[in-house]
């Protein structure tokens, strides 16, 4: 069967079921195509960034690898804790938010752009998601319409012959196979790209830890930090 006949004979609901079909694929395999090239850059520059960072001689070098890799979520993990350390030295005591502790507040900014790098690494996990649960779904939409259709014509015949069915019982099973090659590619990104995600949060969990026992045990960004590190009883282990 002559797929282009669909879009020239078939009516507005069959060619509508395509069009919505042929779309949820155009995106699923964009964003297959996207995240896996963003995930791949994403873990060699986390790789280079941790051996740099912890290689480099003082926070001050730390801060300069950090600021000049635009790419790994580690790299604005520490820009963000660094910079929150800086901000704790000169903050003002009147606002709710510079009351807390060094320890409090260190956890509280690390956290915060760990949240921030999650919502950016799980976007367009919600599209796959969709596609995956309702494509079959549209898919069966167009086989019932499709065998609707060759009922009628059966019944406008009065004789049910193969030449006569044969159009929109076709229309019908490409329908569904349709559904199936835009739903079966969607779930198995939204599976590898979820196990990705897992994988990048344990990175910064983990990456996060560190920076924050540095960064309250041994940091020295600026002399105010290390007179304030200085004065601490005892160091903190914990992080975000």
């Amino acid at each position: 069967m002559n797929l282009a006949l669909v879009f020239e004979q078939g009516d507005w609901v069959l060619i509508g079921v395509f069009l919505a079909l042929l779309l949820m694929s155009s995106l699923t395999w964009y964003l297959i195509l996207v995240k896996s090239i963003w995930l791949r850059r994403v873990r060699g520059a986390n790789r280079g960034f941790v051996q740099r960072f912890w290689d480099a001689a003082d926070m001050q070098a730390a801060a300069g690898v950090a600021a000049a890799d635009a790419v790994s979520p580690l790299a604005r993990l520490a820009q963000s804790g660094i910079a929150g350390l800086e901000h704790f030295s000169g903050r003002l005591p009147s606002r709710i938010g510079d009351r807390a502790g060094l320890d409090e507040f260190l956890v509280r900014t690390l956290r915060n752009t760990m949240n921030r790098e999650a919502s950016h690494s799980s976007s367009g996990m919600t599209l796959l998601a969709s596609v995956g649960s309702t494509a079959p779904f549209v898919g069966l939409f167009g086989t019932v319409w499709g065998i609707y259709h060759a009922l009628v014509e059966i019944s406008r015949a009065g004789s049910a012959s193969m030449e006569m069915v044969a159009g929109p019982l076709g229309e019908a099973l490409v329908a569904t196979a349709a559904g199936l090659a835009a739903a079966i590619p969607a779930v198995l990104a939204y599976n590898a790209f979820n196990r990705a995600n897992r994988v990048l949060a344990e990175e910064l969990d983990g990456f996060a830890h560190d920076l924050h026992a540095f960064l309250t045990t041994g940091a020295c960004v600026m002399p105010a930090n290390c007179a304030l590190v200085a004065q601490r009883p005892e160091p903190i282990t914990g992080a975000a």
